[in-house]
């Protein structure tokens, strides 16, 4: 498995408040992230894996609605996200 209980609190621990706060918007966009990162190579080498790419397209919405929403209600903790992680907008 590519994301272990550990990975998920190192990436909650690193961009949320604790390790424990799952529901924070910069958590949970960090946790997109990853996982779409991971996906994307996936599909670097399987390139008919069709149930993969809608997933990955689920899945850069859900960040982007965070992403819009965060922004919507703090532009700093936004632009902070966007420049830890190496999203481009």
């Amino acid at each position: 498995m590519y994301l272990t209980v550990e990975k998920k609190k190192e990436i909650f621990g690193k961009y949320g408040k604790s390790e424990t706060d799952t529901g924070s918007s910069e958590g949970q966009i960090a946790l997109f992230t990853y996982r779409i990162q991971h996906l994307t190579g996936h599909l670097k080498s399987n390139k008919k894996d069709f149930n993969t790419e809608k997933s990955l397209v689920k899945l850069v919405g859900k960040r982007r609605r965070l992403l819009d929403y965060l922004k919507a209600k703090d532009i700093e903790r936004y632009r902070s996200i966007i420049a830890d992680l190496g999203i481009r907008k």
